[in-house]
């Protein structure tokens, strides 16, 4: 045994630091709930814990919350609970936080500025503080949810209005937040200063004539309904959508850019335009790139799937290795199954991957992912290629060494269970049992995400934080939303 196998606690096939949330917003349209509903659906990716959704008929907001996943939970029945032209949604992947339907969004109150509700996206830096101040004060919470910080915040605001109480809040808060809220007449949007998680902005023309306007975390959430991409909420920016029409503000001056560059690494589909950049083309440019640092000479450049695909293209675009699909990873496995009582080796790997024998067999395999976190999954990814054949296995990881926790909306585990900081990279090629592993440089994940003015996050890999953050205190409580 590994000394690391006892001290590095198991990480989830796929799940390594690869889930964050996904919210959707709509104004404008007689058939919200169902829109926002297909805009759920194709953000499925962001979060598989639970779903809601929020609507408003112009007197009163209904909502729905529950565990699992948007198919599941949005019957037609449970649709037609959910009437109204404006609406809005959430899918949830806990970075912290209990894992219950208390903390499922969107989450809603009714105060002196009317009902209002509320989903986000991020990690509030603050949200330990500013609880602890309103709790002091004699403020009572429901979830252990950073989010609902923000609407203690908005209710206990001395504004008059919706919008004054949201400025008043989103002044108060630090870290990383995409933001949509929904009034009974109105949707407002807000985003942090740095922009370090996606909110685009679109328009969907209506049969009758005009358009409705929506916001997700993703475009690909657009495609689905036929809306279009306008743009983005920008760092910083306020957008307010009801009766008079669209209001665009600065709540407050932009600060430095600080996008996470891992939207572009792994979390966003490879169909989205994210920070105004198209992801796929991102990801090819990085396996470009990772074949010109580290070529090898081999048989056949494999990804792992789903998130090592881009990047294996592009590296077998570049060095000439043809490409091959050998592993084929099953999409309909829950987060539940029955383990046979018999001990097989690597089970939970094997249940999600299956190796294509005739396409590893006596090869000199490249194996394409985009990370590795503690590194567990990697060596049963490693074997499992191996066991099926393959005479070299020669991993490449299409971007630098994940050295450091992320506090912006990233579940990262605790610096000590990355690998990364504790081994080197041959250290960490003895550990997953590959004949060579090589990393991206950070010069060129910037190169790949034509990042030429500074505007990306790269703090997961270089320990260096754009905000000031409380450590050792969201480390022990972390009580963030996604």
């Amino acid at each position: 045994m590994h000394p690391l196998d006892e001290e590095i606690k198991e990480e989830s096939v796929f799940d390594k630091l690869h889930e964050e949330c996904g919210v959707f917003a709509l104004y404008g349209h007689p058939e919200a709930a169902n829109l926002v509903y297909l805009g759920l659906y194709a953000l499925q990716h962001r979060g598989q814990e639970s779903a809601g959704m929020a609507s408003s008929d112009g007197r009163k907001i209904h909502s729905v919350r529950k565990m699992g996943h948007v198919a599941d939970i949005f019957t037609p029945d449970v649709l037609n609970e959910l009437p109204g032209e404006l609406a809005i949604g959430h899918t949830r992947y806990s970075t912290a936080g209990d894992t219950t339907i208390k903390n499922a969004q969107p989450l809603s109150v009714a105060c002196s500025k009317g009902q209002v509700a509320v989903a986000h996206n991020g990690n509030l830096t603050n949200a330990i503080e500013l609880r602890r101040e309103l709790e002091e004060d004699g403020s009572i919470f429901q979830s252990t949810s950073d989010t609902e910080v923000v609407l203690h915040l908005v209710a206990r605001s001395r504004e008059r209005t919706l919008a004054g109480a949201l400025r008043d809040a989103l002044l108060q808060i630090e870290g990383a937040f995409s933001l949509v809220f929904l009034a009974q007449d109105r949707i407002i949007v807000a985003r942090d200063p740095h922009g370090f998680r996606p909110l685009a902005m679109g328009r969907l023309e209506l049969a009758s004539g005009g358009f409705a306007t929506v916001f997700a975390s993703e475009t690909c959430a657009f495609d689905l309904i036929n809306a279009t991409y306008v743009g983005d909420v920008e760092p910083g920016e306020m957008v307010i959508v009801g009766p008079e029409g669209i209001t665009r503000e600065h709540y407050t001056t932009p600060a430095a850019p600080a996008h996470c560059v891992f939207e572009h690494v792994y979390f966003s589909r490879p169909d989205s335009i994210v920070f105004g950049k198209p992801v796929a083309e991102s990801r090819e440019k990085m396996g470009r790139l990772l074949a010109r640092e580290h070529p090898v000479e081999a048989d056949v450049v494999v990804p792992v799937p789903d998130s090592g695909v881009a990047a294996a293209i592009g590296y077998s675009a570049e060095s000439g290795i043809p490409y091959r699909q050998a592993l084929i990873r099953n999409h309909y496995v829950g987060r539940t199954f029955i383990e046979p009582s018999q001990a097989i080796r690597d089970f939970g790997v094997k249940l999600k991957l299956n190796p294509v024998r005739h396409l590893l067999e006596g090869k000199r395999v490249v194996l394409v992912d985009d990370s590795i976190v503690r590194g567990t999954t990697s060596r049963k990814i490693v074997r499992m290629v191996r066991n099926a054949g393959a005479r070299e296995v020669h991993l490449r990881i299409s971007c630098p060494p994940t050295v450091s926790p992320c506090y912006y909306g990233v579940d990262t585990p605790v610096q000590h269970e990355l690998i990364a900081h504790r081994l080197n990279i041959k250290e960490i090629e003895e550990f997953v049992e590959a004949d060579s592993l090589a990393y991206l440089s950070l010069d060129s994940l910037r190169d790949s995400v034509r990042d030429t003015d500074q505007r990306f996050c790269y703090a997961c890999y270089t320990g260096h934080y754009p905000t000031l953050v409380q450590i050792e205190e969201i480390a022990l409580a972390k009580t963030g939303c996604c």
